[in-house]
């Protein structure tokens, strides 16, 4: 896992976590993702202003979060399940082949 602060234009085959600090979908999201072997970046909004307007552009003008990009495909608010999908569809080396 990564935790630099990355725009999804730098990380465009990868999964990038838009986050906030104490938002609970965030806090959970991020939670289970530890029990996987994904590879991932964390971006918090709040302390970058283009990954916040990212994160508008693509939640209808909100800053829902998290809003998730696997290999450049924006994902508002997935679960576990859908965000892992998602990597087994468009970026599946990003998983461990123990998993």
């Amino acid at each position: 896992m990564q935790t630099r602060g990355r725009s999804v234009s730098e990380e465009p085959a990868g999964v990038v976590v838009y986050w906030r600090p104490m938002c609970t979908y965030c806090m959970k999201l991020l939670t289970q993702l530890r029990f996987t072997r994904l590879q991932y970046t964390k971006v918090n909004i709040w302390r970058d202003p283009e990954a916040a307007a990212f994160v508008r552009s693509v939640a209808d003008g909100n800053e829902t979060v998290p809003t998730v990009t696997v290999a450049g495909r924006a994902m508002v608010n997935p679960s576990k399940k859908e965000l892992l999908e998602a990597v087994e569809t468009y970026a599946p080396h990003l998983l461990s082949e123990t998993d």
